[in-house]
């Protein structure tokens, strides 16, 4: 009897061991991400063929502790490696783990390779070759701590390679993980099993496998114990004879039904295609449906789905999710009732999005993602009632009944005010911590950070509460509703990029047409609570020379062209922004050398610039530290300095208007007046209806010379 160490996935130990005891192996005991045990050849080859959770087998030739290099290399050299194979193997080393010692596993497999020639060297016998693509035997070293486990590979390539899957989907299971979770799931064999969201169809496909009582390795073209000098060559063509009459008997009687859909055609072909290579096609049903609209199979009755849904590693993908999870919520109840579900996700917030209550839950990490399984049990749901204009939401009412109210007040406003994007909720209620804006049939939603009282999973709930309520109020269509995660931001990081992509669109403003990028930025490109500002900036412009500075995507400058500008000029210290200005000129047909758009630190292009202007606009942010510019800037600290080196800019007669978010900004008034200036708060009417429940969002002043004021 030889010590062997069959290694799984973390979380299915238990079902290894199982599945061993089963299979013949003696002296089990599960270690972490394993089993050790003990077997003779030919159970060993049983394992190896049969074993559908493990992913590889290591005969275990010594363990040792390793403190260091040296034990390492001594560890290994104790072991008789010409005793198992022959010096015209080639082999490679797979070393798993560090200690403080050991803190590189390259070099660990460096220092167990040494040792390896090293013995066949001074049993003066040809050194080994080394292959790391193609080699005839693997080496695994197993190191935990100060505590090292040395073998051989019996298999090679991992098991999940059963040879039948050439292709797959965009996140597809292991072979291996999906047999763990058809087994771990409740379904029984001659219980007829869906997969209504199937991809390559690798559960069904499993399933299958285990229904017809397929060897999982049969496929497998080769193994690493056929290279060991002790292989048993004719008990091992006789395991696997025997498994393949098993094979063709049990799928020739095999009673069980299987039935798989996906809405992607091209993935439907790709699963027939693996079915067919894995020998089960004859019990597995492929067809093109969406998961929220398919009907159960006609012999479905006492049914099992398992499915593996998409659920999204980045934030921007949840709306759509949560709308998905949703509606096959609903979809289950209604359609499947009196069968099982079993639904494998990364994201319980998910699952929760059902409204169906687990019976069971297993969790399984895939890859380093944390995952679980939960199977509920479906019970019947009643029947939406017909022509109901004002359906309820059986999720966050409160804040969904706010919701309603702000649109039937707000959507009426911004028809009436030519606007297609504004603010429909910020904030109003304190356990739902969010801002929503329209941009057209869009929806935009911004999350605020919680405090830190609140614990993150009940923060994460409660936002996507939101989502789902959001989405079942406005009609929104899911895919059409961004998310966004937003800390109180400092200077320029509010317009930090989110990701390389472009999304694009065109909104409409007082008859100006603007670009926004309603995914790629935590902004938009543009601040729908200064629209007051803008429009009063095309109101003033016509005839006028104006300046814009910090002036972001310039849609300042684009009301004051459009609004009849004699000449813009356009300043920022950001290349993107103002190309962006650029095309948001364009838009509107202004184009010409009246409009410069200029990249450069403001404040030192007001020191540096001789022109002249009859209107300014500057909203600056409230603190900066750029590494572009040569200052610090602190609208509070700095702002008067500002408005000084702008007052050498204005004409006689012309006007600044001074805009910042800094919440209780105070106006230094009394050195605004020595300076021969005068400035008129005008924030309350620069507040736009959308954000009037937030009167301190900006704060807006009209700055003109004293004499022009008199």
């Amino acid at each position: 009897m030889k010590h062997y160490l069959a290694i799984t996935a973390r979380g299915l130990e238990h079902l290894l061991a199982q599945e061993l005891e089963q299979l013949g192996a003696s002296s089990l005991k599960q270690v972490h991400a394993g089993v050790k045990f003990k077997a003779d050849d030919s159970t060993l080859y049983q394992c190896c063929l049969w074993s559908r959770v493990a992913s590889r087998f290591v005969l275990v030739l010594g363990e040792f502790a390793v403190r260091d290099d040296m034990d390492l290399y001594l560890g290994a050299t104790a072991i008789n490696w010409p005793d198992h194979f022959h010096s015209s193997q080639r082999i490679a080393v797979d070393f798993n783990g560090t200690n403080q010692e050991i803190r590189n596993s390259q070099y660990g497999a460096l220092k167990v390779k040494d040792a390896i020639v090293d013995k066949f060297e001074k049993a003066n016998l040809p050194r080994p070759s080394i292959d790391r693509e193609q080699p005839d035997l693997r080496i695994h070293m197993r190191l935990s701590k100060d505590k090292g486990v040395l073998g051989i590979d019996m298999v090679g390539s991992g098991l999940h390679q059963r040879g039948y899957r050439t292709q797959a989907g965009a996140a597809p299971l292991r072979e291996t993980h999906a047999a763990a979770l058809v087994l771990r799931s409740g379904w029984q064999s001659g219980q007829p099993m869906m997969d209504i969201m199937c991809g390559s169809g690798t559960l069904l496909i499993e399933g299958a496998m285990i229904a017809a009582n397929v060897a999982p390795g049969l496929k497998r073209k080769r193994w690493g114990f056929e290279s060991l000098l002790d292989f048993d060559d004719e008990a091992f063509k006789t395991i696997k004879a025997e498994a393949s009459v098993k094979a063709k008997r049990g799928v020739s009687q095999c009673q069980t039904r299987f039935y798989g859909t996906d809405n992607d055609a091209r993935m439907i072909e790709t699963a027939r295609a693996n079915a067919r290579r894995a020998g089960v096609a004859e019990l597995i049903e492929f067809d093109v449906a969406d998961a929220t609209e398919v009907v159960p199979p006609e012999d479905f009755t006492g049914g099992h789905i398992i499915s593996n849904p998409p659920y999204g590693e980045r934030l921007g993908t949840t709306p759509g999710l949560i709308a998905l999870y949703t509606q096959l919520g609903d979809h289950l109840k209604h359609a499947f009732a009196g069968n099982t579900v079993s639904l494998y996700s990364g994201s319980d917030e998910l699952l929760s999005c059902l409204r169906m209550r687990a019976d069971d839950k297993f969790a399984l990490r895939n890859g380093a993602l944390d995952c679980v399984m939960k199977t509920y049990a479906i019970t019947a749901r009643g029947e939406k009632e017909a022509g109901d204009a004002a359906p309820t939401v059986d999720v966050a009412p409160d804040f969904a009944n706010r919701l309603r109210k702000n649109m039937t007040k707000l959507d009426k406003w911004a028809k009436k005010e030519a606007i297609e994007c504004y603010r429909l909720y910020d904030a109003d209620l304190p356990d739902y911590k969010a801002a929503i804006d329209r941009y057209r049939d869009f929806l935009v939603i911004q999350e605020y950070a919680a405090p830190k009282t609140i614990a993150p999973e009940k923060a994460r709930r409660r936002l996507l509460d939101m989502v789902r309520a959001a989405i079942a109020v406005t009609g929104v269509d899911a895919n059409k509703v961004v998310l966004k995660t937003r800390e109180k931001q400092k200077g320029n990081n509010q317009y930090q990029k989110l990701s390389g992509a472009a999304h694009t669109m065109t909104v409409q403003e007082y008859g100006v047409t603007l670009e926004v990028n309603l995914y790629d930025y935590l902004d938009t490109g543009l601040f729908l609570d200064h629209r007051y500002t803008r429009r009063l900036i095309g109101e003033k412009a016509a005839g006028k020379d104006v300046l814009n500075l910090f002036a972001y995507t310039g849609s300042a400058s684009v009301h004051a062209a459009v609004g009849g500008a004699r000449s813009t000029t356009t300043v920022d210290m950001s290349k993107t922004y103002l190309a962006w200005a650029e095309r948001n000129m364009k838009l509107n047909g202004m184009v010409g050398r009246q409009h410069q758009f200029e990249q450069a630190d403001c404040l030192q292009w007001i020191e540096q610039s001789d022109q002249q202007f009859d209107l300014i606009f500057v909203d600056p942010p409230t603190f900066s530290n750029s590494k572009r510019m040569q200052t610090t800037f602190d609208v509070q600290r700095d702002h008067i300095d500002l408005l000084l080196a702008l007052k050498a800019r204005l004409r006689q007669g012309g006007e600044i208007i001074f805009s910042n978010n800094k919440r209780h900004f105070k106006m230094d008034l009394e050195r605004l007046a020595d300076a021969g200036l005068n400035a008129e708060n005008m924030s309350k009417r620069s507040i736009p209806e959308d954000f009037a429940r937030n009167p301190h969002i900006h704060n807006c002043w009209i700055i003109q010379h004293q004499d022009v004021v008199a």
